[in-house]
């Protein structure tokens, strides 16, 4: 028998090949694990109906007709009626369509409207926004956007932000400014369907006071008592 030789190193149970095979190993059951998660079929969610906000219980009323009666003097009846009707003519409901400027404003606090839109030669924005593409025929509550078929704005002529009740009442009465007869301007404050919006606004937004009844019947006996503006 031959001599033992000296004896051979051991081999190195871990190399860098070892380490690599590992590594993508992992690496794999990770892809594995991933897509397994993305594909493993869940139950479809299902929309659920959100409730609309209550209507508001408290109505602010405009006074009645009857109340300015004990006003002797025609023309003084005649301005306190318009005062009246200032309440809801320099609420934020109706303002907001009047800027003075060609962009909107909207809420309680008439902040300038978001996003950025113009009046466009309508009123009813540019031909790249129109109002109607957020605007639709009425009000959506699960937005809070609000809505009429003839959302548009009032012309520049009509701007009431930033005037005195006693100017708007002038460019009421002014036909080339209103572009309205006292019977069509009477027939827009009492019967038109766009300043009805105002009482019935949607969202959180505080309805101009009283009705638009009341309204009306406040504006006829302001005509009628002979149109006289504040100072």
């Amino acid at each position: 028998m031959s001599a033992p030789g000296p004896s051979e190193p051991r081999r190195r149970r871990f190399g860098i090949g070892f380490f690599f095979r590992t590594l993508g190993l992992i690496f794999l059951a990770v892809i594995i694990l991933g897509l397994t998660y993305l594909l493993y079929p869940r139950p479809i969610l299902q929309s659920e109906p959100i409730a609309a906000p209550p209507a508001a219980a408290h109505v602010d009323h405009l006074r009645p007709v009857s109340d300015f009666d004990n006003i002797a003097d025609l023309r003084a009846r005649s301005v306190a009626l318009f005062e009246e009707a200032g309440r809801v003519i320099q609420n934020p409901r109706c303002m907001n369509c009047h800027p003075r400027s060609d962009r909107p404003t909207q809420t309680d606090a008439m902040r300038a409207h978001t996003p950025w839109v113009s009046r466009g030669f309508d009123g009813g924005g540019e031909p790249t926004m129109r109002c109607s593409t957020c605007h639709h025929n009425e009000n959506i509550e699960a937005s809070g956007v609000p809505g009429n078929p003839l959302w548009h704005l009032a012309p520049i002529e009509m701007a009431w932000q930033g005037k005195t009740l006693g100017e708007i009442c002038e460019q009421l009465l002014d036909p080339a400014r209103s572009g309205m007869t006292r019977e069509e301007l009477l027939h827009h404050m009492a019967e038109d369907e766009l300043v009805g919006w105002a009482w019935n606004p949607g969202g959180d937004r505080t309805p101009a006071p009283g009705t638009q009844q009341e309204f009306g019947a406040i504006i006829a006996a302001w005509l009628d008592t002979g149109g006289a503006c504040p100072q």
